[in-house]
């Protein structure tokens, strides 16, 4: 029985792929042996020596720390697209939004007071106010084309828009996806110079934060628009209100509300709303439930940020889960413990991404505890379990 904590809310969808004569799920749980998380922050709690692998039921993970979870050789797994249908709505909700001047005019109307006639009189002298512009010609710049940003850049040009987009580090997954309309940009400031509006789908990394500084504004074309419903921190907030102030940015929509920007009269800012959808709550639920039980029970990982992808189909025989510092001989020394504990692999497959090394090792009998004992004893190994064995070995 494995035992999962989850700390927030997670979708009855998600945790409905955890059978429960195989799982048992609670918010209050002693020695967890997964965590599924959405936005509590990870960072200053205790993480339990039980603990074998963190769920994210979305995309970013900065509320978790990875760096820790990697030298513990626990996998954090996340559901990257399973919100990009809910985020590329919200970002042309916002384009929308800022060409119409659709807040300031809703303000407008709301504060209209007299009687039925006065106020359609006051209508048609204000509405001269919030002439807007219209979408299609403009330039959408889509920086980030993983699964949002492709989605983002694919709508943008079926509503007539052109799209230039700046990702390099595309997978060749994202681009069999992306229309083949969408320009390449060159850099950073070759996109920010032929964008009317800009969109972020990064995360918030050092080479990302405040990506779009004063220096940058300046290269930006009069009257453009910013997008932010990635992560706060990757526009400087207070040059984006200078810009607004100085008349050179007509627009600034974000997800991430501040003193700062609340308030002001050319930013549209809303409550973190990018992934707020039941489909988009279920679907990332779902996705990281399932990565998070085929982890448990065969060893598999897919959608990890700090381990590698690693899928080794169950051929018979018992299998050992090896994690392990990503350094020579590591496969040797593993095999030739095996050997000794009179083993023979029937299957094996090793992955490695920067510091982290991933074995699985079908095998023709059950490895007995004095095997697995020697096999943790080597200098770098992480962890190993026996996994579906009379005892799952930690």
């Amino acid at each position: 029985m494995f035992k999962i904590l989850t700390l927030n809310n997670i979708s009855v969808a998600g945790l409905d792929r955890l059978p429960r004569d195989k799982f048992e799920v609670a918010s209050e749980i002693s020695h967890p042996d997964a965590v599924l998380v959405r936005s509590f922050k990870m960072h200053d709690m205790e993480i339990p020596e039980s603990l074998k692998a963190i769920g994210r039921a979305g995309a970013g993970v900065n509320n978790i720390p990875v760096a820790a979870m990697t030298e513990k050789g626990i996998p954090v797994f996340n559901a990257p697209g399973a919100n990009s249908n809910a985020v590329k709505e919200l970002v042309i909700a916002g384009m929308l939004l800022a060409a119409r001047n659709i807040g300031q005019a809703w303000n407008f109307s709301r504060e209209l007071e007299g009687e039925d006639t006065e106020i359609g009189k006051n209508v048609e002298q204000g509405k001269k106010n919030f002439v807007g512009f219209e979408l299609p010609g403009r330039t959408l710049g889509v920086i980030g084309l993983g699964a949002i940003g492709v989605k983002v850049a694919n709508a943008a040009r079926a509503l007539g828009m052109k799209v230039v987009g700046y990702d390099p580090t595309i997978t060749v997954k994202s681009a069999w996806k992306l229309s083949a309309d969408v320009e390449q940009a060159l850099s950073v400031d070759d996109l920010i110079a032929k964008s009317d509006f800009i969109t972020f789908h990064v995360p918030l990394i050092d080479s990302t934060r405040h990506m779009i500084n004063e220096e940058r504004l300046k290269l930006m074309r009069k009257n453009s628009v910013l997008l932010n419903f990635a992560r706060s921190g990757i526009i400087d907030d207070e040059a984006a209100v200078k810009a607004l102030d100085d008349g050179h940015l007509y627009a600034y929509v974000c997800d991430f509300p501040s003193n700062l920007l609340k308030d002001h009269p050319r930013c549209i800012t809303l409550p973190h709303l990018g992934a707020s959808t039941r489909e988009a709550e279920e679907n990332c639920a779902i996705m990281v439930a399932d990565q998070v039980r085929d982890y448990l029970e065969n060893g598999n990982i897919t959608n990890s940020v700090n381990f590698p992808d690693i899928n080794l189909p169950r051929n018979g025989g018992h299998r050992l889960l090896v994690v392990n510092s990503n350094v020579p001989n590591m496969v040797g020394q593993i095999s030739t413990d095996l050997a000794e504990g009179g083993l023979n692999i029937i299957d094996m497959l090793n992955k490695s991404r920067d510091e982290i090394a991933v074995t699985l090792i079908d095998v023709d009998k059950e490895p007995d505890e004095t095997t697995v004992e020697r096999i943790k004893a080597i200098d770098g190994v992480l962890s190993v379990r026996c996994l579906g064995c009379t005892k799952d070995n930690d």
